[in-house]
């Protein structure tokens, strides 16, 4: 199934940003035991790519990884040789873009703007990262999707449990769950459970509004 697809059917990426090197094999655990698919480790998180790696090697298919905070050609060479399935990036670089798609990569660009979608979508990205969609608010997709209808929308930034139907419902096609999901603290804690069952609910709401069993 294309990665797209995939993600249009379990609607959840996870992102994981800061977790203590320490502790992110037990987040990852976590998170798939919850039933979330798509997780992103962002670039900016120390020992980011060995833990690409290392995912690979231990969870195979299990989990879709990805690289985040992707901010230039280097760091996009370095995600994928790492073996980063996708790319997110939280602003447009349409040579990233080109890079990634030119080698069958999805890369899902950070955009806020009507002309930044077109933008990225005619430098080959799939779908664009709707950012900072929390400030932006839920109308803003309906709004949009009203003349880009074509273009697949990732709401992130300010998406959390309370108001995740709410942006599906207004047309996003998956959102990006931060600290809302992936809490430092409650990792710094141990309290993988409580990660595990936040990734439940999460799950649950999405299956609400799109059927996912």
């Amino acid at each position: 199934m294309p990665l797209l697809d995939r993600l249009k059917k379990e609607k959840l990426i996870a992102i994981a940003r800061n977790v203590p090197e320490y502790l992110l094999d037990q987040t990852a655990e976590s998170l798939l035991k919850g039933g979330i698919v798509f997780i992103e480790i962002t670039l900016n998180t120390p020992d980011a790519l060995p833990a690409i790696e290392r995912w690979k090697r231990s969870f195979g298919d299990e989990i879709l990884v990805g690289a985040g905070t992707v901010l230039d050609l280097q760091m996009a060479r370095d995600a994928l040789s790492a073996g980063a399935e996708y790319l997110i990036t939280p602003n447009l670089d349409e040579e990233v873009v080109e890079f990634a798609t030119g080698r069958g990569i999805d890369v899902w660009p950070g955009v806020m703007t009507p002309t930044e979608m077109v933008k990225a979508t005619k430098a080959g990205a799939r779908a664009v990262k709707l950012f900072p969609s929390g400030t932006l608010g839920s109308q803003y997709i309906k709004d949009v999707r009203g003349p880009l209808h074509n273009i697949p929308l990732i709401a992130t930034g300010g998406i959390h449990l309370g108001n995740l139907k709410e942006f599906l419902d207004a047309g996003a096609t998956a959102a990006g769950l931060g600290s809302s999901l992936v809490d430092n603290t409650l990792i710094k804690n141990g309290n993988f459970d409580e990660i595990t069952d936040r990734a439940r609910r999460f799950r649950e709401t999405a299956k609400e509004e799109s059927g996912v069993a």
